[in-house]
């Protein structure tokens, strides 16, 4: 088996609906919380069935702080709460969560199903402290008016060994093969003060033609751009990826809008990296531009354990990992940095 048949719906393809639920597990309830996570699979599974054709999903992820609550087990090697990032000018906040639930399908009425009748099996054991609708919006564009996603790989054998656990050395045994880390984020963009810059401004703010979507030379692309600061690479030169299926979200009323930037991984520290390139910049005070017009409000990471775990975890919990399953993961100087704002794989972000 390979990771991604041992996964969660990590790399299902884009949705053109979304809800994303963060909740935090009451205190006394965590044996009520872990039984329930058991039964997440079956409920999706029972209102997927009624329209298979709209591709019904929800992803699991558990926080640092839940995980020592809910599992008599060491953390997964790259599992901490997620760490905020002070810049000189912008901030990436960090916000409670236990749980995540990434719930997305070719429908709107699907989502909200499942996301009730979540809150239904969860009812007295946990609190939402964050709920967002999300939405395709025209052609694959944020609200920014961009393309978001570009630069996401769409073949699984790229995107499988960028967020998935498992594809290591030949016969390599991974206790959560399969496995992924995912870190989430909501920001809201100042849509007033971003539309009353030119097309050529506000193109050189993300390093991207606004119309056809070309990435602009570098010897005109800033280095503040969003673009620049979200490309990385490795020593040998090779661009390390993520898997983010960001969407837009809104409310006309409120007139509160925004991205929802979603990004799966491996290996965190490949995300936490984009985000301190984004908040830090490479030069110190060269922040990514974007930020000056779109602010973070949460941020959390968490684990998405395979799919085997959530029904019955004991297998997992009771065997001894290996020396290369406890070896720490790669961080990036104990911070964070967000992709491309183009997902690496399903869908988003702005690269």
């Amino acid at each position: 088996m390979t990771p991604q048949d041992l996964a969660q719906d990590v790399l299902a393809p884009p949705a053109k609906a979304a809800i994303f639920l963060t909740v935090t597990v009451r205190d006394g309830q965590e044996q009520a919380a872990r039984d329930a996570l058991a039964d997440v699979a079956g409920v999706t599974r029972a209102i997927g069935f009624r329209i298979p054709e709209a591709a019904l999903s929800c992803v699991v992820g558990i926080g640092a702080e839940a995980w020592d609550r809910l599992y008599a087990a060491p953390r997964p090697a790259g599992l901490h709460p997620f760490r905020p990032l002070a810049g000189e000018k912008h901030v990436a906040v960090s916000t409670p969560g236990d749980l995540l639930f990434h719930v997305r399908a070719g429908r709107a009425d699907l989502c909200f199903e499942l996301g009730r009748q979540l809150m239904v099996l969860f009812d007295g054991l946990v609190d939402c402290v964050d709920e967002v609708h999300g939405f395709r919006y025209w052609d694959e564009r944020d609200l920014l008016g961009f393309v978001d996603g570009t630069e996401s790989p769409t073949a699984a054998a790229e995107s499988g060994p960028a967020a998935l656990v498992g594809y290591g050395e030949p016969g390599s045994e991974e206790t959560y093969a399969g496995s992924s880390y995912v870190i989430v984020q909501k920001y809201l963009h100042d849509l007033d003060t971003w539309e009353k810059l030119s097309v050529e401004e506000q193109e050189l703010i993300v390093g991207r033609k606004k119309l056809s979507d070309i990435e602009l030379p570098d010897s005109v692309k800033p280095e503040d751009s969003h673009v620049a600061l979200n490309t990385i690479t490795d020593a040998d030169g090779t661009e390390r990826v993520i898997v983010r299926d960001n969407m837009p979200f809104g409310a006309v009323g409120t007139g509160e809008f925004g991205t929802y930037f979603i990004g799966y991984a491996a290996d965190p520290g490949v995300t936490e990296e984009m985000l301190r390139n984004m908040f830090l910049g490479r030069t110190p005070g060269r922040h990514d531009r974007i930020l000056d017009f779109s602010t973070a409000v949460t941020g959390c990471l968490f684990f998405v354990p395979p799919a085997a775990f959530l029904e019955d975890p004991e297998p997992f919990l009771d065997r001894t990992p290996s020396p290369e399953e406890t070896k720490p993961v790669s961080t990036v100087d104990g911070s964070l940095g967000i992709g491309s704002m183009a997902h690496s794989a399903g869908r988003s972000g702005q690269a």
